[in-house]
């Protein structure tokens, strides 16, 4: 990837599974298991250094004990392979399974606990009015309540809410970029240089997190476009929620929470739910809040009354952004910036998070006397250019993480305008995010639960059977039947026929195939969550009862539900044999 402070940071491009012994007998979960690991490592974006603990920010980094050894100073957050480096770490504390070693510390396994960030990250060369400087952006995706956009929402109990990332946006004045790489190469410079040719290192880093909205909360697929939402009461994830800001205002201090969710349609009670945790948490919440024409609620604000808690380092913004940039007025969405800026600058809360690049950067470079005041970062085109890319590209990366996908409307990020090219592309990522949410997101939810040892796979072979389809036959058979429905239809339209043929046998031929494809149709659609493709390791409770009443709904089918009961396999309990099997967590 490249140098940054004088290490040499890499991205994991390739890697290999071997076996420690062979098995003689043959378990098709493990091969599921296998191809999902596979598959998750091939496609998710991983970086490392030998010498530079990326797992931290660099204010994390100046604080921390650099006598100590790289993964245990690594932020236990995005130390994304601690899982799979467990057994190293236990037996590296004494932790070892002989009774002969345990008790004893092996600091020679040091070297081979290397952390692994998963995210995204640039190292860039820039160049502002004839100064240069080392630009870099990365984000550092969290281990805990990973997953995939519809299958993991909210916040749990621990206080880790589903999804998050930290991104750090990292600029250096006189960076070293010479010497060797590798890990003999940063031997030695834990603490960076200090000095290059006689001019000191400058380094000024800023740092914004998101994450889901930290309350109970999920969204039900049920291969309708919109799925549906449940919330749970506020009050009753008030504790996780108080966990999760005690951590970020440890971490980071003063805590701008920034809402962009649409406050009309179903997303409304996510921006409810929010906002009343926020008024539970602080002391005497005091609002206010802005409206113009396009929007009766343009900008509203809570703010902590008197400094009494440690919560009353939690500043909420919520900014109709929908509503003031509809129409492809873009330019509106500088109304929030300007908010953001005006409160971190008279504030001084510089560690803030949900800080949007654009103040990033520009803050940054004044900082440091690149810019002066009243200088914009976009009077220079060529590094407004790359600035814009680099978010834009994190943008993607994020995106495509959880939802499979780049992000929509990144087009205005790159160019600061709409095109057509970009709405297509925004179009083509919305069906796409629609097929893999409800029918490929299962797998890869289960790959990041093996992987991140949420679920721990039982070391017997064979009899499990987690991943096989156990739903009743007729349920299975019926998109088979829609598919051989249209199959014929086609065939009847296009076939010729002779001039002395009789015409009606050809037409009851396509009646009949037309109204079994519409049949089919509506039991998929009435039933969509028996044709959603579900975790099968950790499935949501939700998925569990959802799919039990749609089932359910199915039996009573006039035309069909005798034939659903009839060839289902198993007893009641069987057919959601691999759903319960996900109740088996890791605590």
């Amino acid at each position: 990837m490249g140098r940054l402070k004088g290490h040499m940071v890499y991205k994991v491009i390739a890697t290999e599974f071997l076996p420690l012994r062979e098995r003689s007998l043959h378990d098709p979960d493990e091969d599921a298991y296998y191809n999902m690991l596979k598959t998750l490592l091939k496609t998710g974006p991983m970086y490392f250094s030998y010498s530079l603990d990326i797992t931290n920010s660099f204010q994390r980094q100046a604080s921390s004990d650099l006598s100590a050894p790289m993964w245990k100073r690594a932020d236990d957050r995005f130390f994304w392979n601690r899982f799979i480096q467990s057994d190293f770490i236990d037996f590296r504390q004494g932790q070892s399974p002989s009774i002969r070693l345990q008790g004893q510390q092996q600091p020679a396994l040091d070297a081979y606990i290397l952390p692994v960030v998963f995210g995204m990250m640039r190292i860039s060369q820039a160049r502002v009015k004839s100064t240069s400087f080392t630009l870099t952006l990365i984000t550092r995706r969290s281990r805990h309540r990973a997953g995939t956009r519809y299958f993991s929402r909210g916040i749990d109990e621990y206080g880790h809410v589903s999804n998050y990332n930290e991104s750090e946006q990292i600029v250096i004045l006189n960076d070293n970029n010479e010497g060797l790489g590798g890990f003999a190469g940063g031997a030695g410079m834990q603490n960076g240089r200090p000095v290059r040719d006689g001019r000191e290192v400058q380094i000024v880093s800023y740092v914004q997190t998101r994450g889901s909205v930290p309350v109970y909360w999920a969204e039900v697929n049920t291969l309708k476009y919109t799925p549906k939402l449940q919330i749970r009461g506020v009050d009753a994830a008030v504790r996780a929620a108080q966990l999760h800001f005690e951590e970020q205002i440890d971490l980071y201090g003063e805590n701008y929470l920034v809402n962009l969710v649409n406050q009309k349609g179903r997303e409304v009670k996510v921006k409810e739910a929010y906002e009343q945790m926020v008024e539970t948490l602080v002391s005497t919440p005091s609002e206010a809040q802005q409206g113009d024409g396009r929007s009766s609620e343009k900008l509203h604000i809570i703010e902590p009354g008197k400094k009494r808690s440690i919560f009353d380092k939690l500043h909420y913004i919520y900014f109709d952004f929908h509503n003031e940039t509809k129409g492809l007025r873009w330019h509106r969405a500088l109304l929030l910036l300007d908010q953001l800026k005006n409160g971190l600058i008279q504030g001084g809360y510089f560690r803030a998070v949900d800080m949007p690049g654009d103040v990033q950067g520009q803050l940054e470079l004044t900082d440091l006397g690149i810019l002066q005041t009243g200088e914009s970062q976009d009077d220079d085109p060529t590094f407004a250019h790359l600035f814009r890319n680099l978010w834009a590209d994190n943008a993607d990366v994020v995106s495509k993480s959880y939802s499979g996908t780049g992000a929509l409307k990144t087009d205005f990020t790159r160019t600061g305008e709409r095109t057509r090219a970009g709405a297509i592309q925004d179009f083509n990522n919305s069906v796409t995010r629609y097929v893999r949410n409800n029918f490929l997101d299962g797998p890869r939810q289960d790959g990041f639960d093996v992987f991140l040892g949420v679920y721990r796979p039982s070391p017997y072979v064979g009899g499990a059977l987690l991943f096989a389809d156990k739903r009743p036959l007729l349920v299975q058979a019926i998109p088979y039947m829609l598919t051989a429905s249209f199959f014929m239809i086609t065939i009847a339209l296009l076939s010729r026929q002779l001039p002395s043929a009789t015409i009606w046998p050809m037409r009851l031929f396509t009646l009949f195939w037309f109204i079994m494809a519409l049949y089919c149709w509506r039991f998929i659609y009435q039933h969509g969550m028996l044709y959603v493709n579900w975790p099968k390791l950790n499935t949501p409770r939700f998925a569990i009862e959802g799919y039990q009443e749609s089932l359910s709904k199915a039996q009573r089918d006039p035309l069909v539900g005798g034939l659903v009961s009839r060839h289902e396999r198993g007893a009641s309990t069987a057919r959601l044999t691999h759903l319960e099997e996900g109740k088996k967590r890791i605590q």
